[in-house]
């Protein structure tokens, strides 16, 4: 398998356009030809300043500008990933990771593209601030953000370790320091703090004094608690989620049913992490359970899924994968391919805000194309993938499966996942 951020979009003569083709500067259209959408037709896309453009049968649009092949293809919404760590990614087997500014940077970077190239073009990331290293962290994940304009959109959530008490009192300024640094998002671990009652209320009143959305970090283990939150939580907008919320699945049923219709009536967002929980952040060993997703879902909670830890202490192999997040939900029984492709598609981009996305005229062109002829395919045998961001081709990654010669091969036809 190879991987490559340079895609050679093809152009309307049959030759090959740079990867910045696809980025025209000039306003020219892009098109992307021969698609398949999840609805079985096959269609040509035209995608220009960042939106599509227009959607008709196959070799029905006609543009001066650059053309993409994607025969083979299914093309989708772009996925966003709700639940990310990258500023402590890729750190697994490493006894004394970097924490200088620089490090912090480049690992948020690489852990950043690589959930760009499966993709995800939105990635919202967890950043603890405080302890020894303050701001470090988050101005490094900003930094990072800047430098990857563009390409994928990067938002921080400024995480706090304790915020009551005397103890606390430091990282309230610090997360105000964070919002003003520019930090969107305020979050923290209600799971660690003495008092998590008064965690969660410091972290609110934050949000509305500047507008923010929340997004707790807990495992939503005492349902008396999530009761309070709810309460507290209910009608601020923008907007407020939580999870992993492994703990809703160790509840007894009832219990865990009466408390997702509380969760639901406040508009509460349930962000649940397939691969398990990230108990890194979280303090302390647990079971590695989801959220009960089939649960929360009939009570009529907005569940989104994530990935959460991407080879570090928590998870060591976890890939950072929208895809991988859905055929988990899927092939566990807890939704259907089309569900579960939606919690990390537009459950998830709605969970972060962010504007819905079809493949429909005027929709803001953020897609992927995945080989395979049907979504249940394409989450079994993801491999090539083509990433639209902002109506450019941002990233690539092409497979090809080969068998050695036989009569046997040739006989079956075997499919590949790639011609290129």
């Amino acid at each position: 398998m190879s991987d490559s951020s340079q895609p050679q979009p093809k152009n309307p003569d049959g030759g090959s356009g740079q990867a910045s083709g696809a980025a025209r500067s000039d306003g020219s259209s892009l098109v992307l030809c021969g698609a398949r959408l999840a609805d079985g037709r096959t269609v040509d896309v035209t995608l220009g300043h960042g939106r599509i453009e227009a959607v008709g049968t196959a070799g029905s649009l006609a543009s001066r500008g650059a053309r993409v092949d994607l025969a083979g293809y299914l093309l989708l919404p772009a996925p966003a990933e709700p639940h990310a760590h990258c500023d402590t990614a890729l750190t697994a087997g490493d006894d004394s990771p970097g924490t200088s500014l620089a490090e912090v940077r480049r690992r948020t970077t690489e852990a950043a593209l690589l959930h760009l190239g499966h993709g995800a073009t939105a990635v919202r990331s967890h950043v603890r601030i405080g302890d020894v290293t303050g701001l470090l962290s988050l101005q490094a994940v900003i930094q990072a953000r800047r430098s990857l304009h563009g390409l994928v959109d990067l938002t921080p959530v400024a995480v706090p370790r304790l915020l009551t008490g005397s103890a606390g009192a430091e990282g309230l300024a610090l997360l105000r320091d964070a919002v003003e640094m520019g930090a969107s998002v305020v979050g923290g671990c209600p799971d660690l703090d003495p008092d998590p009652i008064g965690y969660v209320e410091a972290v609110l009143q934050v949000a509305a004094e500047h507008g923010c959305a929340v997004d707790l970090h807990t495992d939503a283990a005492d349902p008396v608690r999530l009761t309070r939150i709810a309460a507290m939580a209910g009608g601020l907008r923008p907007g407020v989620a939580l999870g992993p919320g492994g703990g809703l699945a160790r509840l007894p049923e009832a219990v865990a049913g009466r408390t997702a219709e509380q969760l639901a009536a406040a508009g509460i967002t349930v962000v649940c992490l397939p691969q398990g929980d990230c108990s890194g952040l979280e303090g302390g060993a647990r079971p590695a359970r989801s959220a009960p997703v089939r649960l929360l879902r009939a009570a009529g909670v907005r569940v989104a899924a994530g990935s959460g830890a991407l080879r570090d202490a928590a998870n060591p192999v976890g890939r950072g994968d929208p895809l991988e997040a859905a055929y988990l939900l899927a092939s566990l029984g807890e939704a259907s391919p089309e569900e579960a492709f939606g919690m990390v598609c537009s459950q998830a981009r709605a969970a972060m805000g962010l504007p819905e996305v079809r493949v429909e005229a005027g929709f803001p062109a953020e897609l992927l194309a995945v080989r395979g002829d049907r979504l249940s395919s394409a989450l079994s045998l993801a491999y090539s993938r083509v990433v639209v961001h902002q109506g450019r081709v941002v990233a690539r990654t092409s497979a090809v499966r080969e068998y050695c010669d036989s009569a046997t091969t040739a006989a079956l036809d075997l499919p590949r996942q790639s011609q290129r």
